[in-house]
Formats: C-alpha cells, sequence, structure tokens
C-alpha cells in the first residue's frame, strides 16, 4: 500500500530526528558543559563533577562543591490577556450582532430589506474581521502557554542538573504593572503551576526585617530541601511599577502572590565544614562564623521625585536599617549579596543600556516613569552604605569595606561589572567598567582601590536565549573569607522549544495513524479468512498432500480413490486438476 509506506519513510526519518533533538532539549545543560562554579576554577572538573552526580554506579566529590550556590533567573514577564490586541474578538461580536439584526433580538424594528442589508453587513464583518482576529487571538493564547511551558523547562532542567541550594528571580515576574487584579491573580497561578511548578514562595515567618539583635540565622545546610523549592522573589518594575506609579495597592498584591519585597535572609556555615577543629576548640571561638547575609531589596522608588512619599519613606527606612545593623565592615568571614532589581549607575556604553530617566507630567507627582539605572546618589548609597565602601581611607577598614556582590535584573542583555574607586585619584569618585576589563587591568583586590561586583543577570525570556545564571559562594578557610564566582547558561530562543516539541507531535500522530492502519489491515484480512477458506490456495473440502509421493494422490481423505501416477507428471508439471477429473470418471464407470 502506497500511502502506508509513505507513512514508515516518514516515521524512519522523523523518530531518530526528534529523539536527538529531545535528547538534546531535556539535556542541554550537559551539551553546554553547564555547572556551578567550583573552588578549583577548572570548568572541566566542574562540569565531570556535576556529571558524576546523576551518573550511575559514582558520586560527585563534596568537597569541591561550594556550600551555596544560587541560582539566578531575570525577568520571565508573563504576558496575558491585556497584551492581545482585539481579544473579545474570540466571542464572534459580529455573529452575535448578526443573530440580533437577523431576529430583532435587540427589540429594533426594521423593514425585510433592512433586516437583510444589516444581517449581510454583520456576516461579512463575521468572516473577514471576527474570524482572523480570533485566530490571532487563540494564536496569541497559545504563544503564551508555550512560552509559560518554555521558561519553566529552563527552571526545572537547570534546578534538575545542577542541584542549587537556594533560587531567585530578580524583579519583572509579570509583564506589567498596569494589569487589573483578576489579570494579576491569573499571572500568579500560571507563575506557581507552569513556570515554577513544585516551588513556593518565602514565607513571612522566613523573611526577617533587620535587627540590631537578629534572631533567626539559619544554619547553612539545614532544611536543605525546602530551600531548594523556596523561590526568592524580586519586585520589579512591571510588578509594582516605579518610584511614580508605584501604589500600596499593587505591593499589597505582590506580596499575596510572591512574597515580601524587602527583608533579609542570614546563613552560618556549620563550625564542624571548617578546618578550624585543626587550631583547637579555643582558636574556633575567637575566630568569627562565616556568615552570608541576603538583602531582598525593591529599589523602584529610591530615585525621586516618587509618586506615594510615604511607600518611599518606608523603602528608605529599611535601607538605613539594613546600613545600621550591618556588622562591622572589620569582620571577617561575612559575605553580603544584595537581590534587586534596577542595577547601579554606570556610564553609557560599559552595558547594553545606558543612563536613562522619564518622568510623568501632570500625574503621580510626576514622579519617575521609567529609569535604566539607579542615580548617582542611590547608587553611592549601596555601595557606600550596605557594602561600607568610602573614598577616605582613614575610615575603619580602610574604605575597603564589607565583602559581597549585587545581582540585579532589569536589562534584559546582562552585564557584569566592577565599580571602583581610586584612593590616589584627586576626585575619588565612583567609577564602573565590565569585569574583563577590570581583571586585565588589574584593579581587583588592588591595595588603595576599593571596589565591588555587580551582575546583571541576562533575561531568561525565549528573545534573550533564555539564560539562567549560575552563583557559587564557598569558604576559603586559609583567607577565612568567602570567594564566589558566577557563570551564564541559555537554552537559546524559544523556537528550539516549539520546534522540538512539534515534530514530536507530528511523528507521534504518523505513528498512531501508521499503527491503526496496520491493524485496520490485520483485522480485515482476519475477516476476509473466516469467511474465505481459499484465500491461502487450499481447496474446500480437499485434503491434499503437499506434494506427490509414490504417484499417488489421495481426494476426499478417505485413500477409496486412487489415480495412477500416469494421471500425473512426476515432474510435478501435470495438473491437480486432470487427475481429480479422472478419478470422477472411474467413480462413474467402475469395473
Amino acid at each position: 500500500m502506497f500511502f502506508l509506506s509513505v507513512l514508515r519513510y516518514a516515521l524512519l526519518v522523523l523518530v531518530p530526528l526528534c529523539s536527538i533533538l529531545t535528547i538534546y532539549l531535556y539535556l542541554y545543560p550537559a551539551f553546554h558543559l553547564c555547572a556551578f562554579p567550583s573552588p578549583e576554577h577548572n570548568p572541566r572538573a566542574e562540569y565531570v563533577n556535576t556529571l558524576r552526580h546523576h551518573a550511575p554506579y559514582t558520586s560527585q566529590d563534596g568537597s569541591k562543591v561550594a556550600p551555596f550556590r544560587l541560582l539566578a533567573l531575570g525577568d520571565p514577564q508573563l504576558e496575558g490577556e491585556s497584551s492581545i490586541r482585539d481579544a473579545d474578538a474570540a466571542n464572534f461580536p459580529n455573529l452575535s450582532k448578526f443573530w440580533k439584526d437577523a431576529l430583532l433580538l435587540d427589540g429594533t424594528k426594521h423593514n425585510p430589506l433592512q433586516r437583510l442589508r444589516h444581517s449581510l453587513h454583520d456576516l461579512v464583518d463575521f468572516y473577514l474581521d471576527d474570524i482572523p482576529k480570533a485566530l490571532e487571538v487563540y494564536r496569541k493564547r497559545l504563544d503564551h502557554v508555550g512560552n509559560d511551558y518554555y521558561l519553566g523547562h529552563i527552571y526545572r532542567t537547570m534546578h534538575w542538573w545542577t542541584d542549587p541550594t537556594h533560587v531567585t528571580v530578580l524583579g519583572d515576574l509579570v509583564g506589567s504593572q498596569w494589569i487589573d487584579d483578576e489579570e494579576f491573580e491569573s499571572r500568579g497561578w500560571r507563575y506557581w503551576n507552569r513556570v515554577f511548578n513544585g516551588g513556593i514562595k518565602v514565607t513571612e515567618e522566613l523573611a526577617s526585617q533587620p535587627s540590631d539583635d537578629f534572631q533567626d540565622t539559619l544554619v547553612l545546610g539545614e532544611d536543605a530541601a525546602a530551600w531548594k523549592r523556596r523561590i526568592i522573589n524580586v519586585a520589579g518594575n512591571h510588578d509594582v511599577g516605579y518610584a511614580g506609579d508605584l501604589s500600596q495597592d499593587r505591593m499589597a498584591r505582590f506580596t499575596r502572590v510572591f512574597g515580601k519585597a524587602n527583608y533579609e535572609l542570614r546563613f552560618q556555615l556549620p563550625l564542624n565544614s571548617t578546618a578550624v577543629a585543626k587550631e583547637g576548640e579555643e582558636a574556633a571561638m575567637e575566630r568569627a562564623v562565616p556568615e552570608v547575609r541576603i538583602v531582598v531589596f525593591n529599589d523602584m522608588n529610591l530615585d525621586t521625585p516618587a509618586g506615594s512619599q510615604e511607600m518611599q519613606d518606608e523603602t528608605y527606612g529599611f535601607l538605613n536599617k539594613v546600613i545600621t545593623t550591618s556588622h562591622d565592615v572589620n569582620r571577617p568571614a561575612l559575605f553580603t549579596i544584595v537581590l534587586t532589581h534596577i542595577p547601579m549607575h554606570k556610564e553609557a556604553g560599559i552595558c547594553v543600556d545606558g543612563p536613562f530617566f522619564d518622568f510623568f507630567t501632570g500625574e503621580f507627582g510626576n514622579g519617575v516613569k521609567e529609569q535604566n539605572h539607579l542615580s548617582k546618589d542611590a547608587s553611592k548609597g549601596f555601595l557606600e552604605g550596605i557594602f561600607g565602601k568610602n573614598g577616605n581611607p582613614d575610615v575603619p577598614g580602610g574604605g575597603y569595606g564589607r565583602n559581597g556582590v549585587i545581582l540585579t535584573g532589569h536589562d534584559h542583555e546582562g552585564c557584569n561589572v566592577y565599580h571602583f574607586m581610586n584612593h590616589s585619584s584627586p576626585m575619588r569618585q565612583w567609577e564602573a567598567t565590565t569585569w574583563p576589563k577590570a581583571l586585565s587591568a588589574d584593579i581587583v583586590d588592588k591595595p588603595g582601590i576599593p571596589g565591588l561586583r555587580e551582575i546583571t543577570v541576562q533575561s531568561m525570556m525565549g528573545g534573550f536565549a533564555g539564560n539562567a545564571g549560575l552563583m557559587s559562594l564557598w569558604f576559603d578557610e586559609k583567607t577565612w573569607e568567602w570567594k564566589f564566582e558566577f557563570t551564564n547558561c541559555g537554552l537559546g530562543t524559544q523556537h528550539i522549544w516549539w520546534l522540538v516539541h512539534i515534530l514530536d507531535l507530528i511523528a507521534l500522530g504518523i505513528g498512531l495513524v501508521y499503527g491503526g492502519v496496520v491493524v485496520a489491515q490485520h483485522i480485515k484480512e482476519a475477516g476476509n479468512n473466516s469467511t474465505n477458506p481459499t484465500a491461502y490456495g487450499k481447496p474446500k473440502g480437499l485434503n491434499a498432500e503437499k506434494k506427490v509421493q509414490n504417484g499417488t494422490l489421495y481426494a476426499n481423505g478417505n485413500g477409496s480413490n486412487i489415480i495412477d501416477k500416469s494421471a500425473v507428471s512426476s515432474t510435478g508439471n501435470g495438473s491437480l486438476r486432470t487427475g481429480i477429473s479422472l478419478m470422477s470418471l472411474e467413480s462413474k464407470h467402475p469395473n
């Protein structure tokens, strides 16, 4: 059958192709050599150790795995109904109008000619306007569903392969701050049930506020399974708005669905996991306990003017508490991670997004409408306030401040920046350059040049190649300080995800059709055999032997009629029908 042959050859092409593409898609971190950095600074060893974690009969070397591994994701920006033009077209409004005009359901009185004219006009609009727009609406809705599962595929695959201890999403969880509450709840449901299925928000009990007598310090590694599931959500401009349009209602719904916008977490590394035991218990008690401080901060209304002065005061109140409750700048074994959305100020050309501000006119208190970076003053508050860095070498700590890093989102292209200040410069102001340039210029950790690294994580959206950031933090027992490294892993555009799954569906469909046709053929043949016993060339009622033996054939299985072997050629060329005919004649004319 020609159709069956076409299906068979299509499967011969599609099945191997789909198998290869599907394996690649669901194991893409393995093919892209993705792994958390390690103290060895050896990408190959890091990858092999990750591979051993998943390989049977082997286990990874725990000494080469950082105790704090953060999976950082940026700007998923879930879209929804509000982003679809003419969404009402899916309800076919012109078709409804046709029935009203044709049957005069709205009470309008028309003569027959008017009714015909209006009805025909409605039908034309239905076919030429409603149907094309409805198809576009359904296409966009399907695209939203596919985008949810594409983003979810990135999270699940990276989470499974890299085995992080913590996860954060750096703002812009949804696509617009202007959506109503119902749409916000809908996107929130998709966020937790499609994109980050299995994840949970950080509860209010864990989201602590800064305090001089902080009592909520956790032990790094305890409750590990729960922390792997918790998503540390950061508020972005598309979630709550910029300083101008940020409101209490928007902040309240964000908190309800995604968790608090401002809080801190502290983790201490267990003493028995360090080498202090070699120096005795007394020495261990004298040395500072290794501690990680994570500050989750909403920086959307740091800059002025703000639409709500009350909310800006709350933001600055939280920031001041973070600063005043920080450990002394001379304390060793402390690492501060700031998770926020809008990046620090930097000159144009360093990152894709340059400095930019726009303001409302005549509404929202003429507040900030849009911005790419924080202002210089707001950025200075981070660097000199939270991290205690200073241009004056005579201050405590020599101006070098606290060890740490800033992780941000917002700039979808991502950026890796080093902020620094040269004590020998007469201006002594903050400058910024890319991290590779800072390394090549040998200004990182150089005496007289305090600095801090800021990493803007590339967006996980399909249009920006579906990225995920991997940050490892480990404790160096020789220097008694924390050290960290960051790398990026991208899946690629969302079209890869669509292509693989469409091909898989096509192959599955062809396989089902092929199987159905084959089964139908067998059923048909079985039916024919049951109604036509001659289907295999065996005459009804004739039990003839397969070959002639001794020139004798037996008819009707009774052995009473014997055919002379001269009637059938010994070469097998004789006719069985001839032999049967002779037998019949002999039975009619017995001797």
